[in-house]
This record gives C-alpha cells, structure tokens and sequence, in this order.
C-alpha cells in the first residue's frame, strides 16, 4: 500500500519510475484546438517546473524558484498551474467515484523485455548450444533450440522490437512454441510416447534455459511496484500515480489533499451536488442565450441542451442511487458504473415529502462495567452483581462478584432507534432468605447518552433505597454510542419557525441524510424513534445570523431560509455553530457559501472538519493559490482540453512504465479518465479522437500500438460522427468532424505504411492477432459511413498494392542483413554464392511469412501468393545475373535449382508459378547440354574401357562395367533429384536417359561377347585348359548388366510405355539372354572338346587296329583318367568361385555333364562292336564314375545325372566290366561300376 505522506519527493518527472528501454515519448506534433497546443508543451514545462521547484526555498509558493521573465517563463507557469488544476479535479475523481469503477476483466498485461534481458537470453541459449548448461537434451531439441536462437534471437527485427518496448517474454515463448510444433508434428510417432508429452519437456526445458539461474518468484521491489499498478489499486496508490503522471510534488499533494478536505465524504458528495448544479445552470444559460457550439446542422442545437440537461440528470441519479450506509471514514471503491435508465431524479419535483419513518435511525451502544465504589451496607463474602438495559430492549447480567471486590469489565452491546435512548444500570446482592423471590436491588442510576457524549468510562453516583447505609454508592461505567452513517450531525439546539417549531425552546435534533439528494433537520424526545418535528432541507440556504435580543436562550445563532419559511436556530457554542452551519452547507448544496462573522473570523480555520488535520505552515501566497485552486468553479473549465492533457501524460506515463501494454491504459488509469468525463462532461468523441491521435503518434515513432485499441476508438467516433450514438449523444459539432476527417485521412496513411512493413511492424506474428486487426481496421476505416460495406476489390486492391511494395522493401531489407552487393567485377564462383546465399534467406522469409502472416492474410490468399512472386521476381535479377556470369559448360549452378525447386514445388500457391517457370526456362538448356555432354562422355570412356580392359574382377564386373553402370546411375538420380515439375519435360528426360542406358549396356554386351570368343578361340583343348578368372569377370559383367537393366532401362510404372519402347527394352533383354547362352554354349563346347581329346587317346587301344598289338604290351597306367577329373574338378572350382551366379554355374554344369556323358555314349556307340582294350575299360570306368559323383556334388539334379546317354555308357560299360572279369579274372584291378567300390583318388 503506497501512503501519499510517507516521503516527501524531490521533483515532479513523470517517467521516475520508467523502464530505461521503454517506449520514447511520442514526437511532438501540432495538434488542433487548445488541447493539442497543451498537450505539446505539457512534458516540457513539466521538466522546467521540475528544475526549478528544487531550486526554491522551502516552504516557498509550489513552482516558485529562480526568478525567470519572459514569455517562457509565464508559459510554464502556466502549464504549471493548469496541472496543479487537473489534479485537483483528478483528486476528487478518485476521493468520491459515483460513476465508474476500476475493472477487473482487462487483459493483465507482461512485463516488458529490455536490451539487457534479450541479451542475458542471447547467451543462455548460446550456453546452452555450448554444452555449458546441466540441462539434458536429444538431438531433435537440440536442433530446435538453434533454429529458434539463429532465427529469431539474432534478427534484427527482435531487436526492434524489444526497443519498441512492445516485446514480452511472453512473445518469446509464444514463438518458440510455434516452432517446435511445427517440428514435432514431422517426428514419427514413438510407441508410448505422445507428441503432447514432448512438446511439453520441450517447453519446460526451454523455460529453464530461458530463466537460468534467476529465481522465478524474486521480484525486485520495483518490479513489485510496477506489477501491482496491473491489480486494482487503493486511493493512496492512485494519488501516487497520478502524482508521477502530472508531476506533482508531495507537498503540493498534500496541501490539495487538506484543503480539498477528500477525507470527508460528506464534503465530496456536497461538492458534486454543487457541481452538477452549476452545470445545469449553465445549460439553463446557454438555451436562454442561444450560444452555441457550431454543429454540423443548426437542427442540433436545442438537442444539445437536451443532452446537457440529461447528462446532469443521469449524474444526480447515480449519486442518488449510491447507498449513503457506504458513506464514512470506510468508504471503499465498489461503486457500480451507471447504466441508462429513464429513472431520473427530478430535482424541482416537490411532490416527495418524507414521513417520519422514512428518517429513523438505528444506533449501537456499548455498556461497559468497571467497578462499584463506596458499598457498606453488604458482608464482604456476599455475592454482587449489576443488569443493564436500554428502554424497551433486552436486559443483561455481569458476572458475579464478591462485595469486598467489587469490580467486572463486562460489556453489553445493544442496538435501539431511540437518538436519546435511556439505559438503566442496576446494582443486585443475591438474597439470604429461605422465601426471597427476588434479588436485593442496593442501587440504580439512569443515563441518556448521545453519539456526541463522552467515550471513556467515569463514575456515577447511584440512587440507593430510603435508609440504605450506601449514601456515597458510586459507578463507574462506560456508554458509546455510535452514530450512524446517515446522521451527519447532532446536538441541542434552540430553534423556532414559521411552519415548524413554532415555539422557541431547546430541542435534540439530528441531521439525517436519507439518500444523496434527501436531507432532514429531526428534533426527538426522549425514548422515541420517531422525530417530533422534521422539515425536508431541499431548497433551503443556510447562513450565520446577528444575534436575536427578543430570543430567551442560544448566545450565537444561524438560519435556514427559504420562499416562505425562515428557521431561527441557536446554540451555546461558536464552535458547535460553525460545524452545524458546515453540515447543514453540504445537505442543502447551495452554491452560496457561509462566511462567519468577522469576529469569528479565527475560530473557522478547521473548515468544519471533524477531526482537524496536522497544520502545515502556509504563507499567504501559499494559501491564497491552493484557494484558489480548490474554489474554482469546474463549470468555468475547458474540460476537453484538460482532459486531452490528462489523457497525453497518462498515455506517456503508461508506455514508459515496465509493462507491455501496446498502448492498453491500466485498470487504474482507466477508473480514474472514465470517472473524469462522467463528472465534468468530457464528450466521448473528443475523448476517443485525443486517444487516436495520442496513440498514432507513438505508431509512427516505431512503437508497438495493439491495432484493436485503435479499431475500438475509431469505431466509436465513426459511429458518433454518423450519427449512431454510441455513447447517447446525438449532437455531432463541426470541430469534432473536422478532427474525424483529419484523422481518419492520417490512420488510412498509418495502416497502409503498417501494412506494407508489415514483416517489421508485427514481427513474428507479434503482438498476436495484431495484423489480422489492422487489416480489418483497415477495411473499417475505408468505410464511408457505418453501414454501407467496402466493396471487396476496393479492399483487396489496396492491400495488393501494399504487397506490392513490402515485395521491393523486403528484398532490399534483405539484401541489407545479408551485406550482399551487385559487383560485377566479382568472380563467377563468389557471384554464384551470392546467389546461392540469398536464395536460402529469400525461401526463410517466406516461410516465416507463411508461418506467422499468412493466416492474417487468409481472406486473400492469392495476394500473399502474389506477393511472394513480386518478391522473388526482384530477386531473379541478381539471380539472372549471376548465371549469366557462369562459364560455358559449368554445372556448379545446378544446386541452386534443386536448392529453389523443391522449396516452390512443395507450395501449392509458387507452383508452377511465374519465377518457378522462370526458372525451369532458365535451366533447360543447361540441363540438354550435360545430357548430351555426359551421353558422348560415357560413349568414349565405354570405347577407350574396353580397349585398355584387363578383366580384372571389381565389386560385380570389370573396372569398364561398374565405371559405366556407376556413371549411367548417377546421371539418372541427378536428373531425378531435380524433381522437374513440368510432366512432359520429366518425362522426356527419363525416357532419353532410359534410352541412353539401353545403348550403353547393348555397346557394354557386345564388347564384352566379343572379348570372351577371342579368349576362348585362343584357349587349347588339351585336360591343360582351365577357366581363367578373365572369364568368369565377363560371366559376372553380363550378370551386372542384367541386373541394371531393369534400374536403368526400364521406365517407371506410373508412366505409359509405348509399343516402340516395349520392343526397344524386349531387344536388350534378348541380348543379353542371348550373349549368356552363347557364351556358355562356347564355354561348354570347349570343355567337352578336352574329353573328346581324352576319347582320342584313348581310340588307339581300339581292338584290331596297328597300335593296339603294340600298346597292349605296355601299362600305361591310370595317368590320363587322374589328369581328366583333375581338370573337370579345377575348373569346377573356378567357376564356382569366380562367376557370382550360382544358377548360371549349375546351368553350365548341367551342360558341361551333359555334353560329356553324350560325347562318351558316341564314342562307345562307335565301338559297339568292338570288345574294349582292358585300358579302355578301367579308364572310362573311373572317367565316367568320377564325373558322375564330382557333378553330383556340385548340386547337378538326378534327372540330369541320370540321363538316357549316361544309362547307356553305365549298362556297356557294367557289360564291359564283366565280359573282362571272366576272361582276366582281376585284370581291372578293383576298378568296377558299382557304387560299393571304393577306390584312391
């Protein structure tokens, strides 16, 4: 609670407690009519003041120092004396509120963030980025934390903003949490983990790193202070405020504080009366005499009187509609604010008369029991006791108490009606007597307090029984009676009238306030509710009096006089005169105020006060200005002035304070200006254009205004100025027009330049909602009156042409930040990264355009399409040339297209737009040209390859095959990671890339057919010959190219194939099932060549011939049939390790057997009449016997082991096999058909 008497203040600067990084004041413009010339000097003269009231004496004049002469000494003094008049007006607003009340439904507003604030937020992120901070995170937060702290904490605009002072740290949570949920919306759904629960880690952990190592709930007293002016404030707190806002000093408050007495409720209430009666005094003037303020229709100007009148009367029912019980010392700020109602008080209505019900009172009373003194006639063991009672109530016991001690301290409460009650107080001693029904009363004592009586306890002597020992019995007792809040005041006076009291005697009257309006004068007899006699104050005037010799009774006297009636009324007391003729001044609200006579001249320094304040030392020239302050007439005021005044300073003082308030007052501030202009008739459209010119100028000085406050104000006038009355007047004058036009022209020019910068008025979508305002302040402001709407492409086309121009001032914005600048001179490669640089920044502004502005613009979404095209046009100059700048047959700028391309392709509104087209335009002649250079480029290295080729294995082929499969692929994810978006383009590209595969592997297959017939041609046919692993690489590359055939030759399902380029496919496919079979053919041919080789040597041994007489004389030995299965299994062996498909192995093997079991059934078929040679037999015996288990092994199926050739060799040879045993008996050697045999390798 701030006490206005607590300190005494050295100056009177409004911004003492300001922000050092809030909001600048407003510049200073030339503003129309007497308010806007105050307002302009108002801040300097209130620093001059400043600097010169320290400089004074103390106890000098407020504002009175160095001598200063001139016309701007007089100017500042007369500043300073107009603010010395708005407090006191302001004061009274806040002592006596009849009108308004502070609210509680406005939005509370955050603290403001400063410069050293963002940049203590700077390095907490960056610590954390460091690995500085305990904070545990994953990699995803992580990344979120340095795009929000590259993306956001760095730029300049957020700069701007918090030296705007419109940024809280609200704001920067909002836009954090923006952005990660755009981030966590991508993330892929983790099982037992929803995406709410990491967003909000993800909050607290920014949260922590956000306030470091700062404890939340410390508040530095000042912070305390500025967050309480958000709560509803008390009075000393609104008297400090308004103090700082007008700079007024603390002893200035002080002496206004006193001499405008705004303790006393009964003072302010009679001050409003007056009040309200001179206003309808003066609208009593001003329709007599006819001057008017110039409207805008004559037809105006008796409803303006009308209005007049009706604002008055709607006062006086609010002040008659306060309940007066809420009146006194306690009174608290919980009045309602009025509504309209027809139920206005009718002050020349005379028909109410009040009854004497209407004014009965209701009064608590305290008894209070301290002891009884002087008791005799009583054993001191004897028990004692007192009751009390107030006529015609309960009655109440003490406890008991011995006779020696005769002492209580027992209170009893009651209430009654009675303004002269009486209370009985009994003193009791408990009865010894068998037959004693009652109590023995020792003593009584009968008593008729008043609320003005004394409060402390004191003795009473008791009327004791006829013969009692207790002669000097005494009481001692306390009786408070509180007076109610509707009885101003009472006491005993003489009194005689015309219509009552006709009889001069000494009566008991009470002042009663029966509502706000209502007083009576009652007289009461004892022990009665009801007043005797009353008369009804309305009407009356009041006035000290000479002394009146014919009257018995009274030393000093006053009167109440009215048409008719004259009241005569005395008292004993000069004193007690003055402060009944203060309270009878205040009932009636006479505009006349009662000077005593002079020789009582010094007794009226208390102005009738109830409890005198602590005097302060005053001069006369001190006194004789706060006099004067206080008696000024309000009438006599330009209140409109005063108010736009009022209304600067708490504006300035508001946007300097440690609070986002985007130009939103305070609840408190918004009490106190609501209060002013219902009691001193501040029209609600001056009110509202002050505000909108207050509130523009801070706009156009850079400061963040919420644009709803200016739609709210603008409404209001446009609606008054048309003729809606918003606030129930239907009088429009020509001033208020004329300021109408003047700033609707001004906010039509402010919203387009908002508009326009609107990436640096709003940025990052901050305040919330802000832009979407504008735009439909905007279109409220473009309305002629208030009910025809603006056609839609009046709108529109507006808010294209701003487009248009953010377009060209975004770029430059953004040319700026990126310090990039045109230079011809530069290389290609540093133009080209240039190009490349703000292409990125150029595809982030848009993105944040689309994040954070385009739901403003969602009404048109077209224009920020467009917007986005004019944009990135101004952009394709510096882009085009950069690319014109590129060497011939230089790809290095194809990472801007991709870079550019999937950015617009992905935007449903930039594709295929006009710079996407542009673009492609742009590079389909680059994309041709590396088609047809790398088409040539693999020709040539496919021709020189194979020439150089050595066969070598690498990875799946030869160093050729993979060079040329590795070339033709990444031509192909080059071109389809361009993701072209025009169809037919695409599609011709794969469809030639396709094609180019195709002749490749065809060039590829040849080559690599006709390399395998040369080494077979020159490979011998002697059991020597083995594969060579040359041979087994072309086996492998034909493999490889059949597999990237169906990845590079065949089109894409989603895409059409014609016949043309089915059979063109169909044709590689042949090929290279073609190229496979002849190979193998070869291959296997020359294989069985070895065994027809064997055969032949063996052909000598043929029975009848020349050689067979003379070989069957030597043994040769098993020689030929080892070296046979040696080479069949060497050559099993490398085929199985050097060609990669099994299945083309088994299908050579499954020949390979085939072709040698049929070359041995030929052979034995020609010798079918021919017993064979013993060396014939056992050879082919185990020829045949080995190449059957060998194939067996290598996985040759039964069917094709057991084929019909290999039948036929097994049944002659079984036959052989035993034709020989029974000629030679053991002449094979062990060597047999049968699978039991087992012989040594």
């Amino acid at each position: 609670m701030l006490d206005p008497s607590s300190s005494e203040d050295t100056g009177g600067d409004t911004g003492g407690d300001s922000d050092p990084e809030a909001a600048p004041e407003a510049p200073k413009k030339p503003a129309a009519g007497p308010a806007g010339r105050r307002g302009e000097d108002d801040a300097s003269s209130s620093r001059a003041a400043g600097r010169r009231r320290r400089s004074a004496a103390p106890g000098a004049e407020p504002g009175a120092g160095a001598p200063h002469s001139g016309a701007a000494g007089e100017e500042e003094e007369e500043q300073r004396k107009m603010k010395l008049q708005i407090y006191v007006f302001v004061l009274r607003c806040i002592a006596y509120p009849f009108n308004a009340k502070q609210p509680t439904d406005m939005a509370r507003r955050q603290q403001k963030v400063n410069k050293q604030q963002l940049q203590a937020a700077k390095e907490r992120f960056l610590a954390f980025l460091s690995g500085e901070t305990q904070i545990v995170a994953d990699e995803a937060f992580c990344n979120a934390v340095r795009s929000y702290y590259e993306g956001f904490l760095k730029s300049e605009r957020v700069s701007r903003m918090v030296h705007s002072g419109g940024c809280s740290a609200g704001d920067f949570r909002e836009v954090f949490k923006k952005n990660i949920e755009r981030r966590v919306r991508s993330l892929p759904e983790i099982d037992g983990l929803s995406k709410e629960t990491v967003l909000s880690s993800w909050i607290a952990k920014y949260d922590a790193i956000y306030r470091g190592e700062e404890d939340a709930r410390r508040l530095t007293p000042r912070a305390q202070l500025s967050a309480a002016s958000e709560l509803i404030l008390s009075k000393e707190q609104l008297y400090e405020m308004f103090q700082q806002i007008l700079g007024i000093r603390k002893f200035e408050h002080q002496l206004l504080y006193n001499g405008c007495q705004l303790d006393n409720v009964d003072e302010q209430a009679a001050q409003i009366r007056r009040e309200l009666d001179g206003r309808l005094q003066l609208a009593e003037k001003i329709s007599r005499d006819g001057r008017h303020t110039r409207f805008v229709s004559a037809d105006m100007e008796p409803l303006y009187v009308e209005e007049l009148r009706s604002a008055v009367n709607l006062l006086m029912a609010n002040l008659e509609s306060l309940p007066v019980s809420k009146g006194g010392p306690d009174f608290k700020q919980k009045l309602k604010r009025s509504t309209m109602n027809n139920s206005f008080l009718d002050m020349g209505d005379e028909g109410d008369v009040l009854s004497k019900s209407d004014v009965v009172l209701s009064f608590t009373l305290e008894i209070v029991i301290v002891e009884v003194q002087g008791l005799k006639s009583v054993a001191p063991n004897r028990v004692v006791y007192c009751t009390m009672e107030v006529e015609g109530g309960e009655k109440l016991q003490t406890d008991q108490a011995e006779a020696s001690r005769p002492q209580w301290g027992t209170q009893g409460d009651f209430t009654t009606t009675h303004p002269l009650p009486s209370v009985k107080v009994k003193l009791f001693t408990e009865s010894t007597g068998v037959l004693a029904l009652e109590d023995k009363e020792l003593g009584r004592v009968v008593l008729n307090p008043t609320t003005n009586g004394p409060k402390q306890a004191d003795f009473h002597r008791m009327v004791v029984p006829k013969s009692s020992q207790d002669a000097e019995l005494k009481i001692k007792l306390a009786v408070r009676m509180d007076k109610p809040p509707n009885m101003k005041h009472s006491g005993y006076l003489y009194a005689s009238g015309q219509r009552v009291w006709k009889r001069w005697k000494k009566r008991y009257f009470v002042l009663v306030q029966v509502s706000q309006y209502t007083f009576a004068m009652c007289s009461f007899r004892e022990k009665k509710a009801e007043p005797q006699e009353l008369m009804q104050l309305e009407g009356y005037t009041v006035d000290y009096s000479d002394p009146q010799p014919g009257l018995q009774g009274g030393r000093v006297f006053f009167n109440a006089v009215k048409e008719g009636d004259l009241v005569m009324l005395a008292c004993d007391d000069e004193q007690d005169r003055m402060l009944w003729v203060q309270a009878m001044y205040r009932a009636t609200g006479q505009s006349y105020k009662p000077v005593p006579p002079p020789q009582n001249k010094t007794t009226n320094c208390r102005r009738g006060l109830h409890k005198p304040s602590v005097p302060i030392s005053l001069d006369p020239s001190q006194r004789q200005g706060v006099e004067g302050l206080i008696s000024a007439d309000p009438c006599r005021f330009d209140h409109a002035a005063l108010f736009s005044v009022l209304q600067k300073r708490t504006l300035q003082h508001r946007m300097n304070d440690s609070f986002s308030c985007l130009g939103w007052f305070s609840p408190g501030q918004v009490f106190v200006l609501d209060e002013y202009c219902a009691r001193y008739g501040v029209r609600g459209c001056h009110r509202h254009l002050s505000y909108l010119r207050d509130l523009m100028e801070y706009s156009e000085s850079s400061a963040l205004v919420d644009p709803t406050l200016l739609h709210y104000s603008y409404a209001f006038c446009a609606s008054h100025v048309h003729g809606n009355r918003p606030d129930g007047m239907g009088t429009v004058t020509a001033q208020e027009k004329q300021d109408f036009e003047a700033i609707r022209r001004r906010i039509v020019s402010l919203l387009e330049n908002q508009i326009t910068h609107f990436r640096y008025c709003f940025p990052f979508g901050r305040p919330d909602g802000a832009l979407k305002a504008t735009l439909s302040l905007q279109e409220r402001v473009l309305m002629k009156d208030i009910t025809t709407p603006v056609p839609p492409e009046e709108i529109k086309n507006l808010v294209r042409r701003c487009l248009q121009s953010a377009a060209q001032i975004n770029y430059s914005q953004l040319m700026e930040y990126a310090q990039v600048k045109a230079d011809p001179r530069a290389s290609p490669g540093k133009r080209l990264e240039d190009a490349m640089r703000l292409g990125e920044l150029c595809m982030e502004v848009l993105q944040q355009n689309d994040e954070h502005h385009s739901e403003a613009f969602s009404w048109w979404p077209e224009l920020m399409a467009e917007h986005a095209e004019a944009f990135l046009s101004v952009y394709a100059a510096d882009m085009d040339a950069a690319l014109q700048a590129q060497p011939v047959d230089s790809w290095d700028s194809f990472p801007l297209f991709q870079l550019l391309n999937n950015f617009l392709r992905a935007d449903p509104h930039l594709c295929d737009g006009s710079f996407h087209k542009h673009l492609q335009a742009l590079f389909v002649p680059l994309v041709v040209r590396y088609i047809d250079l790398m088409e040539s480029s693999i020709a040539q290295s496919i021709h020189r390859g194979f020439e150089q080729e050595t066969w070598h294995s690498v990875n799946n082929g030869s160093a050729t095959s993979e060079d040329l499969f590795w070339k033709l692929d990444a031509l192909q994810m080059f071109v389809l990671d361009l993701h072209w978006p025009e169809a037919e383009f695409a599609k011709h590209l794969e469809q030639r890339l396709k094609l180019m595969a195709s002749d490749m592997m065809e060039a590829c297959i040849k080559r690599t057919k006709w390399a395998f017939d040369c080494k077979m041609q020159k490979a011998g046919r002697s059991t020597e010959f083995r594969v060579a692993p040359p041979l087994c690489t072309m086996f492998n590359v034909l493999m490889d190219a059949k597999k990237q055939c169906s990845k590079l030759c065949v089109l894409d399902a989603g895409q059409e194939i014609d016949r043309q380029w089915q059979q063109y496919h169909s044709k590689i496919d042949v090929l290279i099932d073609e190229a496979f079979k002849d190979m193998i053919s070869s291959l296997v041919a020359k294989l069985t060549a070895v065994l027809d080789g064997v055969l032949s040597k063996l052909s000598r041994y043929d029975e009848g011939t020349f050689f067979s007489s003379i070989l069957s004389f030597t043994n040769p030995g098993m020689d030929l049939a080892d070296t046979y299965i040696t080479f069949i299994r060497q050559n099993q062996d490398a085929l199985r390790d050097g060609v990669a498909d099994e299945l083309h192995v088994d299908e050579v093997f499954e020949q390979w057997y085939s072709g040698a079991m049929k070359a041995a059934c030929v052979w034995l078929a020609d010798r079918l009449d021919l017993q064979l040679h013993t060396y014939q037999l056992k050879t082919l015996i185990k020829i045949v016997k080995k190449t059957y288990r060998d194939f067996r092994l290598q996985g040759v199926l039964d069917a094709t082991l057991n084929n019909k050739s290999y039948e036929t060799v097994y049944a002659r040879l079984a036959g052989e096999e035993a034709t020989a045993a029974v000629k030679s008996g053991d002449g094979l050697q062990g060597i047999s058909m049968r699978d039991s045999d087992e012989e040594d390798d």
